[in-house]
């Protein structure tokens, strides 16, 4: 069963996601800010990671950064999730190494299908 990390301060919509992943088979992991998503990278190692970029302490830009700057977690493919929809959000969340980018409201459809071709 792979296991995702979902990478969100908002508790109603990590816990939203997360509940829809599970039912769809997935194990899941959360982290509500940059610096627990890095610690969490390491010792849970996950198949996944989505990742918030609006995020307290050490954003999600930043977070992403320093996951795909690291031997131990650069494999992790990572899904940037922002409201911020704008074609530039894309491209700079990919050239911090994002493998995809997602606008919120998240599609969950649409968000299975990128997790599934990253898996």
């Amino acid at each position: 069963m792979p296991r995702i990390m979902i990478v969100e301060d908002n508790e109603f919509s990590r816990d939203a996601l997360a509940r829809r992943l599970v039912r769809r088979g997935f194990e899941v992991a959360v982290a509500c800010d940059g610096l627990q998503a890095l610690t969490a990278a390491h010792e849970s190692r996950p198949d996944l990671i989505l990742m918030d970029l609006g995020l307290p302490g050490i954003d999600g830009w930043e977070a992403t950064r320093r996951l795909k700057a690291d031997a131990a977690t650069q494999h992790i493919p990572v899904i940037v999730l922002s409201a911020h929809a704008m074609v530039t959000d894309r491209e700079l969340a990919l050239a911090v190494g994002g493998d995809d980018f997602d606008a919120k409201p998240v599609r969950f459809e649409r968000l299975l299908e990128k997790i599934q071709a990253l898996l």
